[in-house]
Parts: C-alpha cells; sequence; structure tokens
C-alpha cells in the first residue's frame, strides 16, 4: 500500500481507483522500496562527486604540504631540510643512501639527490679505483675495503665487489661479520691499561702458534713451556699467548668494558645504516681465552667500524665520527652540511695508544703479512713510510668462506690513513685482504 502521502497529491480519488490500482500491482508490492524520483538525481551527482574528492585527495594532501593516509607503510629517507642543519650522523646517511649513483668528475665524487640538491664526497679517487680493479681483476667471491682519514674521520674509499652474488655488496661495508684476531687489539688494550704487561713482556704458553683448542693454554709444564713477548705475539698473531692475556692476565669486565669503549655493543653510529658491532659475553674461561685470542665468532664487527678502530689508535686514542660527505647542498644551492671532526671518544689514552703502534707495527716488519710488504728479496716495498697492522683469518657462514681481514695505518709517526680490508675466499684462494690493502696503501702514497 503506498503512503498517504501519495495519495493525497491526487486531484481525485475514488474506490474504483483504489481497486484497479491494486488489480495491476504484484501481491508484494508492500516489499518494494520506491525511490523518490529526487532523491534519484540527488545522487547521480553526489557519488561522482564523492569519488573525484577520493581520488584527489592525495594531490590535495601534496599542495597543503599534509601527508595522505596509506596503507602501505614506506620508508622514509632523509631529505635536505631548509629549517635544519645536517648533522654527521644524517649527513652520513643521506650520503649512503646516494653512494650507489656517485660518479667521479674532476677529480671529485658526486651524487645528485633526488630531491634536489648534492653531495660532495671526500673519496680518494686513485686509492678507490685501485681497490675496485684489484677485486675485479681477481674475481674476488667476496671483498670490501674502507678507507678514513684518522685525524679527520673523512672516508676516503668506501669499496665493495662480489663475483658470486652482486647485490650483496651494496651494503657490505655496514655489514657485521667475525672480527678473527683483530680482537686481540682490544685484549693488549685490557691488559695494557691496568699496567701489568708492557709490549716487551714474555708471556709463556702451551700448544701451537695457531692452536684453537683452549683447554690446556694455561695449564703450563713444568718444564719447556715456549714464550714470546708480545709485540712479536701480536706479530705473528699468536693464539694461546693473547687467550692467556685475556683470562689470566686483563681478566672478563676489564676486556668486555674495553669492547664497549670501543663501540661494541651499542650504538656507535646512531640513524645510519652502519650495523652494530657485537661481543658476546663469554660465559667460561675456554670461551674467554677464545675470545681474547680472536677465535669468538659472535664477536663481530663492520669493515666501516674496523677502519674507525684502526683511525682511533692512529689518532692518539680519539675515535672520529666518520664522515662519508664533505659537503651537502640544498636545493637552492646552500650549504646544508660542511664537514668538521667530530670526536666520538676516548677509546684508550695516548700512551696505551702509542704502545699498540709500537706492538701492531710488527705484522708487516716481521709478522703475518710480511710477505705482502717485501719483495722477494726481502726488501720493503715502502721503505720511508712505516706500517702498523694487524691480520685476522677465521671460517664464516654468512656469506659461507674463509674470512680474511687486514687492517692498518700509516705512516706510524703522522698517520694519514687507516684501512680495513676483508676478502672472503671460497674453496680457491684468490687473494689475501693484505696484498688488498698493500695496493691500497700504494696508490694512496705514491
Amino acid at each position: 500500500m503506498q503512503d498517504l502521502k501519495h495519495l493525497t497529491r491526487k486531484k481525485r480519488f475514488s474506490l474504483s481507483d483504489s481497486v484497479s490500482r491494486r488489480k495491476n500491482s504484484p501481491l508484494n508490492t508492500y516489499k518494494r522500496l520506491i525511490e523518490p524520483k529526487a532523491e534519484k538525481k540527488r545522487l547521480r551527482f553526489i557519488l561522482p562527486a564523492i569519488a573525484l574528492m577520493i581520488a584527489a585527495y592525495p594531490v590535495l594532501s601534496f599542495i597543503s604540504g599534509k601527508p595522505a593516509a596509506s596503507s602501505v607503510r614506506k620508508e622514509q629517507k632523509p631529505e635536505v631540510r631548509q629549517d635544519r642543519p645536517l648533522d654527521v650522523f644524517s649527513s652520513f646517511r643521506l650520503a649512503a643512501d646516494a653512494y650507489p649513483s656517485a660518479r667521479f668528475d674532476g677529480g671529485r665524487l658526486f651524487a645528485q639527490l633526488p630531491g634536489g640538491g648534492k653531495v660532495v664526497y671526500a673519496i680518494n679517487e686513485e686509492v678507490q679505483r685501485r681497490v675496485m680493479e684489484v677485486m675485479e681483476k681477481f674475481q674476488v667471491p667476496f671483498g670490501v675495503f674502507v678507507a678514513i682519514e684518522p685525524k679527520t674521520g673523512r672516508v676516503l674509499a668506501m669499496a665493495s665487489h662480489s663475483e658470486i652474488a652482486p647485490d650483496w655488496a651494496e651494503h657490505a661495508c655496514y655489514g657485521i661479520y667475525p672480527m678473527a684476531s683483530l680482537f686481540k687489539i682490544v685484549t693488549a688494550t685490557a691488559a695494557l691499561e691496568q699496567k701489568k704487561v708492557t709490549p716487551d713482556t714474555v708471556i709463556p704458553f702451551r700448544g701451537g702458534l695457531y692452536s684453537e683448542s683452549a683447554r690446556n693454554w694455561s695449564n703450563l709444564p713444568k718444564r719447556g713451556a715456549q714464550q714470546m713477548d708480545l709485540t712479536t705475539a701480536m706479530g705473528k698473531s699468536v693464539n694461546p699467548v693473547f687467550g692467556r692475556l685475556a683470562c689470566d692476565v686483563a681478566g672478563r669486565e676489564p676486556v668486555l668494558r674495553c669492547a664497549e669503549r670501543y663501540g661494541f655493543n651499542g650504538l656507535l653510529l646512531p640513524g645510519t645504516p652502519v650495523h652494530p658491532s657485537k661481543a658476546e659475553h663469554p660465559k667460561t674461561d675456554d670461551e674467554l681465552r677464545l675470545m681474547g685470542a680472536g677465535l669468538g665468532r659472535e664477536v663481530k664487527i663492520s669493515p666501516l667500524h674496523a677502519a674507525v678502530l684502526m683511525a682511533s689508535i692512529a689518532n692518539g686514542g680519539t675515535m672520529y665520527a666518520p664522515s662519508l660527505a664533505d659537503e651537502i647542498t640544498n636545493a637552492r644551492g646552500e650549504v646544508a652540511y660542511a664537514h668538521r671532526p667530530t670526536p666520538l671518544r676516548t677509546v684508550v689514552a695516548p700512551e696505551v695508544a702509542a704502545q699498540l703502534t709500537r706492538m701492531l707495527s710488527a705484522t708487516v716488519n716481521k709478522g703475518t703479512s710480511r710477505r705482502a710488504f717485501h719483495d722477494r728479496r726481502g726488501r720493503p716495498k715502502f721503505a720511508d713510510i712505516h706500517i702498523a697492522a694487524k691480520t685476522g683469518s677465521i671460517n664464516g657462514t654468512d656469506p659461507e668462506g674463509h674470512y680474511n681481514w687486514f687492517a692498518a695505518y700509516a705512516p706510524v709517526e703522522d698517520p694519514q690513513i687507516a684501512l680495513a680490508a676483508l676478502v672472503i675466499n671460497r674453496d680457491k684462494w684468490k687473494i689475501k685482504a693484505s696484498y688488498l690493502g698493500e695496493q691500497a696503501l700504494e696508490a694512496f702514497f705514491k
């Protein structure tokens, strides 16, 4: 039955009209909702208008400066803002994002920013090109190289290459890997700071020089124990000596505190893509010995952090924040960031840094990387440049292979460059990291 208001709109009303209307109507007429024509006309215009507003919302949001809502959350990349200057960490992140697209021009490395502006890097073209050429020539499975100017923190080179997984190379400098015997530097620092030993202290030990079983390192025989001074042991990277140094001389807590001061187990470079380095706490004395010798597989560091660590010792114990950008300008051409040396912390006292330098100099002169820095007749390749260095070697699984480290700084009297090189070989060795480091130093000092 129709509404009363519809019935009253008729000029005449009769019972016959009502009966005839009922005859022509279906039985379920009362279930139908008859929409007024005026309502239909209004919806014909309102619905398209609503759809148009929804479609135009992102554009309107962009014009008004307010973000549009989205169900997909996208990663926010840093931008050069007009109202806020960049610090060393935000500038590093911005420069790191633009780094894959950077190109050399006139001896300087530049990268254009997506929103306008430009990054100027402090990258040394000769060093950068040399290490890339070496890694590509020898088709290294995985290789990473980072160099830093110790007194300023400027990144002088940052290169990576993988013959197996090219995508791995893009972020290789920021990932963390087993530190191996580079950790002997931390062990030595903890012992030297307590003034219990000097670089000349002789340490008796048991087992082979490169033994990986710590169970009997401290169980010295009554007669015939081997012994070696700490400087020679550092150069030759003798495991039992540094295992004993960590457990029997320095102690668990001093070693861990020293590691944290060097930047482990914390955010050394907050807001940057660099992964935090970690040093898992040893639960037993044997685990502490292995850790002190550089055999703790859960002690991991990034190549960038390794270069920063070496630069800290080279700089007399002061750690500077690494700066990937030398200068950043915004879309208007205004300088949004200009590099200034930014000290982060003091990791060691100057006298301890000097003792470490003396010990690390043995690596190139008579230690594990002597062959890389001397010709076949035994003559040094860098006769007038004294180099402090440390090597490391350990098997790893991510990526799988044999990890070979070389970290150094030179000249020791007035350090101009600190570096860290990591080469991961598979069954067939391509090159050692010490060769990559030697080539980089040759390019830098030539």
